[in-house]
């Protein structure tokens, strides 16, 4: 394998990213990058302060004031804001019901863009999300997109919450909001999630996580 490599991993929510691309870059021994909780950690933020998502300037305002770090707690990877450790915060539900009205501002995305692409010059990674492969990373060495029905995706969600103890929303509302949040990715105006034309399509829904992980690394290593 070359001395430094990019893995581009894009596909809509709950589609396996984060965790197919933490394992992948546990075993390449290579950095993890979870874009989608840098998003996370900013909509955390603009709610914390009580803003409104839809009061650009307010947002806009804070922005550079937002401190955004990847640290290691018990050897598991979390997001930590303004110094704090907010793993757990990124993932609630009024974060996941507002991350893609911040995600589509532009000033935000160049932001955060800005930073991913700091993280990759400097070393081999894995970044999963939604843009990776097509405006963040364009001359990855490797894409994949990943595919999976919403109803796949909404057992996933459901099942992660319910491990975390949270049940406050149904398998049916979980999955109609994933119906809702890929209509609004993949029309917004700035970066919207598409295929990059040379990414790899990878079902997600067909294997388990740990067949998904082999499959995706034995293309990696077939190519190289």
């Amino acid at each position: 394998m070359k001395m430094t490599i990019t893995i581009a991993i894009d596909g809509p929510a709950a589609s396996g990213k984060s965790t197919i691309a933490k394992q992948i870059a546990k075993k390449l021994n290579i950095t993890y990058i979870d874009t989608g909780a840098m998003y996370r950690g900013v909509t955390l933020a603009i709610l914390k302060r009580g803003i409104e998502v839809d009061n650009v300037q307010e947002i806009r305002n804070i922005l550079n004031n937002i401190e955004l770090d990847f640290n290691f707690v018990n050897g598991v990877q979390h997001l930590f804001l303004d110094g704090q450790d907010a793993e757990e915060e990124i993932r609630s539900i009024e974060v996941s019901q507002n991350v893609s009205a911040v995600s589509a501002l532009d000033f935000v995305r160049e932001k955060l863009v800005d930073l991913q692409r700091k993280m990759a010059e400097k070393q081999s990674v894995v970044m999963d999300g939604r843009d990776i492969g097509t405006v963040v990373l364009p001359k990855a060495d490797f894409k994949f997109f990943f595919i999976a029905s919403p109803e796949i995706r909404a057992q996933r969600r459901y099942d992660e919450n319910i491990a975390r103890g949270i049940n406050t929303q149904t398998f049916e509302e979980l999955k109609q909001d994933i119906i809702r949040r890929d209509e609004y990715d993949s029309t917004r105006e700035h970066s919207p999630l598409k295929q990059a034309d040379d990414a790899i399509a990878v079902d997600t829904g067909l294997l388990s996580i740990e067949e998904n992980v082999e499959y995706v690394l034995s293309l990696i290593q077939k190519t190289n």
